[in-house]
């Protein structure tokens, strides 16, 4: 069984020097591959890299949490960078990019005004996205009406998602797949783990969001409390998360790892291209 991790930050300071040995824990339990998404500008680079480097691929946006310190240049870097990201069979789309209204204190004007952008240079490559939704779906969701989601057009992920039902049918009407991960894994996670069974099954993929949104088994309350060095999550955990989705909709394994693959590969195209090729098997 070969298994897509759809979200993992490769990047993050947890894994510094370390990302090709977490690649290579993560395939030898079946993880055949990835995706990388950026944050920020300066990580644009860094994460191209990292994707040649680990046999992964990687899409290029500005993350909601990260846009007060971003310029507008940095609007203008993105849409250059996609540009030239599209001779790269490992480019995959636009992100992380949305709106967060959970964390306090946000600039949430600021943070439309650079979702809105990004979904218009989303747009204008044909391009999928790859969306941070954090309290913040419906807001998510008229921005991709507004921008010409839907319709047959490249959608993308809504990843970690924790909405309502009926904000769920709003994502998966316009063609998008829902990310699901560890959180999932919690038993007191009700509508997470309901969303997981009853979606349709063209929608579900994994993701573990590495190093964070860690499952059950790596929930450390107090560590946290205590202030000891937290385990990161990784994509070697994706399996077991994995196991949770098939609990969940009475699936077998191998039924999970087969159509969570085609979700993935139906929603961000140029994966599945990536895939045909051979380069999620190739790293340098």
């Amino acid at each position: 069984m070969a298994w897509i991790d759809t979200h993992a930050h490769l990047d993050a300071v947890e894994f510094e020097g370390q990302a090709i040995e977490v690649v290579a824990r993560a395939r030898r339990v079946g993880v055949a591959g990835g995706v990388i998404p950026a944050v920020e500008r300066r990580h644009f680079e860094t994460v191209q890299q990292l994707a040649h480097r680990c046999g992964w691929a990687y899409a290029l946006g500005i993350h909601p949490l990260y846009v007060e310190q971003a310029q507008d240049e940095d609007l203008q870097a993105l849409h250059a960078a996609v540009a030239q990201a599209l001779a790269d069979p490992r480019f995959v789309g636009i992100g992380e990019i949305g709106l967060d209204f959970f964390v306090p204190g946000l600039d949430r004007e600021r943070q439309q005004r650079f979702y809105a952008a990004q979904l218009r240079i989303a747009r204008a490559f044909d391009l999928p996205v790859i969306l941070h939704v954090r309290k913040s779906q419906d807001a998510l969701l008229a921005g991709l009406r507004r921008a010409g989601f839907g319709s047959g057009r490249p959608a993308g992920i809504a990843h970690a998602f924790n909405g309502s039902a009926q904000q769920a049918q709003g994502f998966i009407d316009l063609g998008f797949a829902l990310g699901f991960g560890g959180a999932m894994t919690f038993e007191r996670a009700l509508n997470i783990r309901r969303l997981a069974a009853d979606v349709p099954e063209t929608v579900p993929v994994l993701e573990t969001d590495a190093p964070d949104i860690p499952p059950v088994w790596l929930y450390r309350p107090r560590q946290t409390q205590t202030g000891a060095p937290l385990t990161p999550n990784a994509p070697e955990h994706l399996p077991r998360i994995a196991q949770t989705l098939a609990e969940l909709r009475g699936w077998s394994l191998s039924r999970t790892a087969s159509q969570t693959t085609a979700n993935a590969f139906r929603v961000l195209p140029r994966l599945s291209q990536a895939w045909a090729a051979g380069f999620l098997s190739q790293a340098r």
